[in-house]
């Protein structure tokens, strides 16, 4: 049976996981018992999940069949995912998922030999989750939700070509935002065009960041920030009021009132991690020995509908490929 776990704080995490999956494994009952942690519930997330548990059942395990997932959530709070990570690896389930990169880190502490398996990981090695990307040397393996950076910013001259100045709103809190921003500020600077950042360390500081912001910039840049995702809708609406598009980090951001993008599939990058785990459960690999793996199957899509209410033309050579949304 599938349980999905929430808690605000360690305390409750305490009294509230003893509710999860128990300790019987594949050998005791012909049951795969799996546990996934998530550090925040918000849609790049949520679809990652989604999609693993898809691409679990075309592998053959269905969830409430021959599959246990117990699904855990953070809210948001790094020290609660500590908490749930080490309920997990208590009720030794056969693998874990590791749905963003504290999670996956909290994770890793907890556990040196239960599989692990990550999505929705920027980059595995700053976070010190692998020795190296080719062979991870660990109990921890999966796929990477890099976004291509400069191909978005390349996209944002494209469609914005009098655009000067952009502006970046990210969490320095977390090592894959950080990651992020540091890569569109280069990529700015190479294509010439100035920048201006400001941090934010909860949801609660978006609002306020987002009317700072932009009044100073011609276009503003969201990437894959987890803080940035739980909040997009208020970045678009308070950019869209002060006449800012958004070019966002994935196609969520853009069914959330961003312009365009060109990024990751959530949905896919989980059914991609699906199959990783199925060669681990089944014994054909380990995570030690299998390198990390990223979407090359991008998505670009654009919101038609924020094109038309900000006066925006886009490219016919975007228009022939791209995913268009409306709202």
């Amino acid at each position: 049976m599938k349980k999905h776990v929430f808690v605000p704080m360690i305390l409750a995490v305490m009294l509230a996981v003893l509710v999860g999956c128990g300790t019987a494994s594949a050998a005791d009952d012909g049951m795969i018992n799996i546990g996934m942690l998530q550090i925040a519930d918000h849609l790049s997330l949520d679809n990652a999940r989604l999609g693993f548990i898809s691409g679990m059942a075309d592998e053959g395990w269905i969830d409430g069949e021959n599959l246990n997932l117990t699904q855990f959530s953070a809210g948001g709070d790094v020290s609660v995912a500590h908490a749930m990570a080490l309920q997990i690896v208590e009720n030794n389930p056969d693998l874990i998922l590791g749905i963003a990169t504290s999670t996956s880190q909290a994770l890793a502490h907890a556990t040196e030999d239960i599989p692990i398996v990550i999505t929705a990981v920027t980059d595995p090695l700053r976070a010190d989750l692998v020795e190296t990307l080719e062979r991870p040397g660990r109990n921890v393996t999966g796929t990477s939700d890099l976004s291509p950076v400069a191909r978005q910013f390349e996209l944002l001259q494209n469609i914005l070509p009098d655009a000067q100045t952009v502006g970046i709103i990210f969490n320095a809190g977390e090592i894959n935002s950080q990651v992020l921003a540091s890569m569109a500020m280069e990529k700015a600077a190479e294509l010439g065009l100035e920048y201006v950042t400001v941090t934010v360390a909860s949801t609660a500081d978006v609002a306020q960041a987002a009317e700072f912001i932009v009044g100073q910039v011609d276009v503003l840049y969201t990437p894959t920030c987890n803080t940035v995702a739980s909040a997009i809708a208020v970045i678009t609406a308070i950019a869209e009021e002060a006449g800012v598009p958004v070019i966002g980090g994935n196609e969520n951001h853009v069914n959330n009132g961003a312009l365009a993008t060109e990024g990751v599939d959530y949905y896919r990058l989980g059914r991609q991690a699906a199959g990783m785990a199925a060669q681990i459960l089944r014994g054909e690999a380990i995570p030690a020995d299998m390198p990390i793996q990223w979407q090359d199957d991008l998505s670009l899509v654009v919101n038609m509908s924020v094109a038309e209410r900000f006066g925006i033309i886009i490219p016919d050579e975007i228009l022939a490929v791209a995913n268009l949304f409306e709202e």
